[in-house]
C-alpha cells in the first residue's frame, strides 16, 4: 500500500466536504468501504466512494482511507499531537484537536492544496477538520487500533 498525499489528500477532502455536512452519510459510507462485503446503505454513498475515488485517483477506496488514516495519525504525532492523534484510534473518549493543530499537523502545502481542491476558505477547512477528524478516526479504528497494511 502506498501511504503517499493522494490517499492523505483524498480522506481530508472526502472529510472536510461530505463529513463535515453529511456526518451520518459518511459514517455509513465508512462502514461500507471497511467491510468487505457490505454495501453503503444510503443513496449518497456511491456519489461518496466516486468523489474519493476520483481525488485520490484510485480504484480502491478501502486502500485510499487506510493510508490517508495511517499518514494523518503520523502527521499529528510528529507535530506533537501524539496523545490526542492516538486517542482517536483508541477506545475512549476522543481528544479535540484545535485548527491552529490542525495546520501545524498537516503543514501549509497539504492545506494549501486542500483549500484548491475543495474551494474551502482556509479557515473553514481548518474549522471542518479539526472537528470531523477525531470522529472518522474513531470510526476507522473500531478494533481500537489502525487497519493492518
Amino acid at each position: 500500500m502506498t501511504r503517499g498525499m493522494p490517499s492523505l489528500a483524498a480522506l481530508l477532502g472526502l472529510l472536510a466536504i461530505a463529513g463535515y455536512q453529511n456526518r451520518d452519510k459518511i459514517g455509513e459510507l465508512l462502514k461500507g468501504v471497511t467491510n468487505p462485503g457490505g454495501a453503503p446503505d444510503a443513496p449518497g454513498d456511491t456519489s461518496l466512494t466516486g468523489a474519493l475515488k476520483n481525488i485520490s485517483g484510485s480504484g480502491d477506496p478501502l486502500k485510499t482511507i487506510q493510508g490517508g488514516l495511517a499518514e494523518v495519525i503520523d502527521r499529528f504525532r510528529n507535530a506533537g499531537q501524539g496523545a490526542a492523534a492516538d486517542s482517536w484510534v483508541a477506545k475512549g473518549p476522543n481528544e479535540p484537536i484545535s485548527p491552529k493543530h490542525t495546520e501545524s499537523a498537516l503543514g501549509p502545502d497539504l492545506i494549501d492544496m486542500l483549500t484548491e481542491r475543495t474551494g474551502l476558505s482556509r479557515e473553514e477547512l481548518l474549522s471542518r477538520l479539526s472537528k470531523v477528524l477525531p470522529e472518522a478516526v474513531d470510526k476507522l479504528t473500531p478494533d481500537g487500533r489502525l487497519p493492518a497494511a
